[in-house]
């Protein structure tokens, strides 16, 4: 399920609020309900379980980007073009999400619970083969190399993006930034300019 209704969109947006600020752990049903102004009998009826939760939070943040994908796809742009939109779209849809990714990084990582990441990797899934056609592309004109591991392109992009993020106390002094308006034009700008460098260098024929 991708789709999801307003009222359900309200219980997302409490849960994850809460479970950046407080942890999967530390949040309750009955909290979220409270986030929520609902009552636990409807997080029940619509999501079955905090862990069925945190799987439906995971699937609406990450659903719809295999379309914004296919649209780049079909744009009158040269191959190196797409991918440089490629990875403005991932950017800009990770820094949106970055509590999500931060709570999925930190589940992931744990391991504490055996959740259900079939939708999830569904998802990934649709978005690499979407981000494939755009290299293939690019590789049957001869301006991409042969070689390139796809798969591993889209955790280049992210790997970069998510760790500068969650080293935000380090970075910031070390890069002389003194706001957080300073912090975003720095991803914008300096950040995604270096990751867009690092992915043509490993695509495009060295000369």
């Amino acid at each position: 399920m991708t789709e999801f209704n307003d009222k359900q969109i309200d219980i997302l947006q409490a849960a994850e609020k809460l479970f950046a600020e407080d942890g999967y752990d530390g949040t309750s049903i009955r909290t979220i309900a409270k986030e929520a102004s609902v009552n636990i009998a409807m997080i029940s009826y619509y999501f079955g379980s905090k862990e069925k939760l945190l799987e439906a939070l995971i699937i609406h943040r990450t659903s719809g980007m295999k379309i914004q994908l296919e649209n780049i796809f079909k744009e009158d742009l040269l191959p190196i073009e797409k991918v440089e939109r490629l990875i403005d779209l991932y950017i800009s849809r990770i820094n949106k999400n970055k509590c999500m990714y931060q709570i999925l990084h930190f589940e992931l990582s744990t391991k504490k619970r055996i959740m259900d990441m079939n939708a999830f990797k569904d998802v990934k899934y649709e978005n690499l083969q979407a981000f494939t056609k755009i290299i293939k592309e690019g590789q049957e004109l001869g301006h991409f190399r042969k070689d390139v591991n796809i798969t591993l392109i889209p955790p280049t992009i992210m790997g970069t993006l998510v760790h500068f993020q969650m080293n935000k106390p380090f970075f910031e002094p070390v890069l002389g930034i003194k706001t957080e308006e300073e912090y975003e034009n720095y991803i914008k700008n300096e950040l995604t300019a270096h990751i867009k460098q690092t992915i043509k260098a490993l695509l495009v024929h060295e000369n």
